[in-house]
């Protein structure tokens, strides 16, 4: 027996069907979004008072905060005998990658030198 054929679906009709249904942000959507974002942006600029942009507010200035390289380089200092990575690691807490990354800018800078593998001591 012959099928009967239904009603052809049009090629817009499957776009805007697969557009709801996966989800995919529409031209309308991205709008919407850059509209909200200038806004955004403007209570931003409306908070930050006086100052103009690339100005500092006056005021006193806050002493900055000791950093990654700092820790580690007095990790290393207060080891005589030298320290190894996992020491560094144990101590800090941060991760494998940062640690080498440091550690690679220390010896570059000449702050440390490299007793042995995996072994750092302060110059």
């Amino acid at each position: 027996m012959a099928r009967k054929k239904g009603k052809s679906v049009s090629f817009d009709a499957m776009v805007k069907f697969f557009i709801q249904h996966y989800n995919i942000p529409t031209r309308k959507d991205l709008d919407r979004l850059a509209q909200r974002l200038d806004l955004l942006e403007q209570l931003i600029r409306a908070q930050e008072g006086p100052a103009r942009r690339g100005q500092r507010a006056k005021g006193p200035r806050k002493a900055s905060a000791t950093t990654a390289m700092d820790t580690v380089l007095a990790i290393i200092q207060r080891a005589h005998e030298g320290a190894t990575v996992v020491e560094i690691k144990a101590k800090t807490g941060f991760d494998d990658k940062k640690i080498r990354n440091i550690i690679f800018r220390l010896t570059k800078l000449g702050r440390i030198v490299r007793k042995a593998r995996g072994v750092y001591t302060a110059v």
